[in-house]
């Protein structure tokens, strides 16, 4: 039995719930798992997991054993990258997930200088709106716009996205140019929802100008929970739409949308990059954190600067 081995497959199980995800994310099978928690068990004269039929769930001595498990595969990591050759180039394979429109719209284009920087990181890009679980589907980090409601994740502030209101000339045709705000509630009115997954519904948007202010829903012909999704709609001309300034600005620049209500002002959109309590910030997800840092930095920085 290869101890590290069988120690990285009990810490799957126990942070996956089972031994079939845990042997999806280590890329072996489940019966090789399985083997390797047995021989463990053998090894140590103790009960690890309590299984059944229906889930695995780890056992008081397991939950023990199962930090310091913790601790031996995070030293074990920093071990290896304090060598000056890895120190100087970290290496691996990261799992990541992000907001679609920030995946194709920053994040890809802007790859080719990550990799001349870490040419031996391998990347595991998982590109969605929804709902990541970190530890069930073994992905290092997550990037995300909005407030965080997960308060067990380690969070970083990363940047701050500048909003505005836009619909497009052929939406502003059919149903006049609003002036104010509040005219979006009249019935001839129409935005495109936008469904977040966190929360599992639409989120009105609060606008302040002059000491006044409005939060707003509006109604909408339709509703979706993709950001690409969300900005095709509104080019479609099927309601009006508040966006990231990042995601409006070619589109206004040619004309394809129109932006609304200037004189009002929006609170910007956070951006955190994530991850789990337990997991070891090694030096490859350490590089990438700080190069996402630079990279929103040029893009939307937190202190509220130029937006490009």
């Amino acid at each position: 039995m290869d101890r590290f081995d069988a120690m990285q497959a009990f810490a799957r199980v126990v942070e996956t719930g089972s031994f079939t995800k845990a042997a999806e994310t280590l890329g072996t099978s489940r019966t090789s798992v399985t083997q390797l928690v047995q021989q463990l068990e053998a090894r140590l004269r103790v009960r690890l997991l309590n299984r059944t039929t229906r889930k695995v769930g780890v056992t008081a001595d397991g939950a023990v054993y199962y930090e310091h498990v913790l601790r031996l595969l995070a030293d074990l990591d920093d071990a290896e990258t304090s060598l000056s050759g890895a120190s100087a180039s970290p290496r691996g394979r990261l799992r990541v997930d992000v907001p679609s429109p920030f995946a194709r719209l920053i994040l890809i284009p802007a790859l080719p200088a990550f990799y001349a920087r870490y040419p031996d990181i391998q990347l595991d890009l998982g590109v969605s709106d929804r709902t990541v679980d970190l530890i069930g589907e073994n992905v290092d980090c997550v990037v995300r716009g909005g407030e965080l409601t997960d308060q067990s994740l380690v969070a970083r502030r990363v940047g701050e996205l500048q909003l505005g209101v836009y619909a497009a000339p052929g939406y502003l045709e059919r149903a006049g140019t609003p002036q104010h705000p509040r005219e979006l509630e009249d019935s001839h009115h129409r935005i495109v929802g936008f469904v977040w997954a966190r929360a599992g519904k639409a989120a009105p948007y609060a606008m302040r100008c002059e000491g006044e202010s409005n939060s707003l829903l509006g109604r909408y012909a339709l509703s979706v929970d993709d950001g690409n999704a969300y900005l095709a709609a509104g080019l479609a001309g099927l309601g009006v739409l508040w966006l990231p300034h990042y995601m409006s600005a070619e589109h206004a620049t040619r004309g394809e949308l129109v932006p609304l209500f200037e004189g009002w002002r929006l609170d910007p959109m956070p951006m955190y990059i994530a991850f789990p309590p337990n997991r070891h910030v090694s030096a490859k997800l350490r590089a990438f954190i700080d190069w996402i840092v630079e990279l929103m930095a040029k893009h939307a920085p937190v202190d509220g600067g130029h937006v490009s």
